[in-house]
């Protein structure tokens, strides 16, 4: 039942509305129910013999296991029905090109169907779509005879030549299945492992890549970042390439979606490394890329535009243009991209809290009303542990003395084993010694909070710290020193050595 409840927990509002829409089209009988099954667990978590009961009236029994099984298929059916349909409709339109040109040949309407699969090559060309080139080329091969104006010669270099790029992706994919496994798991520095690896497979950082593989190993290389703080490690390796990919715009055109994911996770690791000017500077390229081909990837990039640059503004002492920014995003019209969603929330949430605003900022956190699991499988556990941190000094702030005792024990009983594991110990260290600040009546001269404070200042870094995390010290060193929580954090971030 889990795996169900899971599948369903993943659909959106719109998409359940469909499902059960289809359910219906679908249903041949009045009393049959997969609708009922489905509603009843879209609503929470509840047990197998409850479900049966309130089906059935009696505990589990063979229908219900087999309503569980036609209900489990028909969603696999509709998510699987759902990507397809999301798929690239000029992938899809190349295929079909293909498929028509074999059903011409197989009708001896030899003409049209040499005329189909020129179509359906140039495309394939256009899209780097080398497989299914491979088989463009064999069919042309297989009926060549059927045209005396076909040079059967240069048709086999053009698939020998396609074999050699289709050759050249399985190397990449390799590449990346490879850099990302030794990221994980090995002790030598970002860069190496990719300039290792590219060696080991003949990939040539000029002539092999492209914006869809240098984003693939930005992708690659920033889950790594997030975890061992180091986004500077290959930002001269992603800028030299960069600017070589740069230099050809038919490939930025042709590339355009991955050509504006690279540009967003440039600015990004610029951002994470305090290179704000030059993240203002991926932030405008991005912009830009974003109107073209008629604003084509526009709304799809907007979220995650608009936090980048929100965080910009916010860290650049430009706070109030970030709160405006934010108050007036469209939430409701990107709720396909709930994981940005979430992350824009949250930052409005901080944005307000470094400037004092507590009311306001606790008002929107009241609004985040689902559970932690929820948030959890839409975000991410380190999503839930700085929501559950910034509730918590909310709450010292609005001197809420029971809510906070509550939430010291649950963030402590929720996260202490996951945060352990992950080795931050060091966000432990700052809850238990915001814990002891607020039920030491604030007295930060305390020898229990001198000691703890300076654990937390000798463990931190400045110059790679997560930004969320370095604006929770701010917190406690403002404190401490009696300044303004938003000052502080700002001299913080730009002055490190005053840590």
């Amino acid at each position: 039942m889990s795996t169900i409840t899971s599948i369903i927990q993943h659909l959106t509002p719109e998409e359940r509305s469909n499902f059960i829409l289809q359910l219906k089209k679908k249903n041949k009988r009045n009393d049959t129910k997969n609708i009922q099954l489905f509603k009843l667990l879209e609503k929470g978590n509840t047990t197998n013999k409850e479900l049966s009961m309130l089906l059935y009236g009696k505990k589990t029994c063979g229908a219900f296991h087999a309503l569980c099984k036609r209900l489990h298929d028909s969603l696999i059916d509709f998510v699987a029905t759902q990507s397809f349909s999301n798929e690239s409709s000029e992938e899809l339109e190349v295929l079909k090109l293909l498929m028509t040109s074999r059903v011409f040949f197989e009708q001896k309407q030899h003409k049209i169907g040499f005329k189909t699969l020129r179509k359906a090559a140039l495309q394939a060309q256009k899209l780097s779509l080398f497989a299914i080139l491979d088989e463009i080329y064999y069919t042309q091969i297989q009926y060549a005879h059927e045209d005396p104006s076909l040079d059967l010669q240069q048709c086999i270099d053009q698939l020998n030549e396609n074999k050699i790029a289709l050759q050249q992706e399985g190397n990449l994919n390799l590449f990346y299945a490879i850099v990302q496994n030794q990221l994980n798991n090995n002790s030598k520095s970002t860069e190496e492992i990719i300039t290792e690896n590219l060696l080991k497979f003949n990939i040539s950082a000029t002539q092999n890549l492209s914006y869809k593989s240098l984003f693939k190993i930005l992708e690659i290389t920033t889950k790594s970042a997030n975890i061992n703080r180091d986004y500077n490690s290959i930002l001269g390796f992603i800028e030299k390439n960069y600017q070589a990919l740069h230099q050809n715009e038919r490939q930025a055109s042709k590339q355009l979606f991955y050509h504006i994911q690279v540009l967003y996770y440039m600015a990004n690791s610029n951002f994470r490394s305090r290179n704000f000017n030059n993240c203002q500077h991926y932030l405008e390229l991005m912009a830009t890329q974003m109107q073209e081909q008629n604003n084509k990837y526009y709304s799809r990039f907007l979220p995650q535009y608009t936090l980048l640059k929100t965080l910009w503004l916010n860290y650049t002492s430009q706070p109030q243009k970030a709160i405006d920014t934010l108050t007036h995003f469209k939430f409701k019209k990107h709720t396909d991209q709930i994981s940005y969603i979430l992350d824009l929330k949250l930052c409005l949430i901080v944005c307000h809290f470094q400037q004092s605003q507590f009311k306001t900022a606790s008002g929107l956190i009241n609004q985040l009303h689902h559970s932690d699991t929820w948030y959890i499988q839409k975000a991410s556990m380190i999503w839930v542990i700085k929501k559950n941190i910034i509730e918590l000094l909310l709450h010292i702030e609005l001197d809420n003395f029971d809510l906070v005792h509550s939430r010291l024990k649950s963030f402590q009983k929720k996260h202490s084993k996951y945060l352990k594991e992950k080795n931050e110990t060091l966000v432990l260290n700052f809850v238990k010694c915001i814990g002891q600040f607020y039920f030491n009546d604030k007295n930060t001269t305390a020898p229990k909070m001198i000691n703890e404070v300076q654990k937390i200042s000798n463990a931190l870094n400045p110059k790679t710290e997560d930004l969320f995390n370095l604006s929770f010290f701010a917190w406690l060193k403002a404190k401490i020193d009696k300044t303004d929580l938003y000052e502080t954090t700002l001299n913080l971030i730009n002055n490190p050595e005053l840590n």
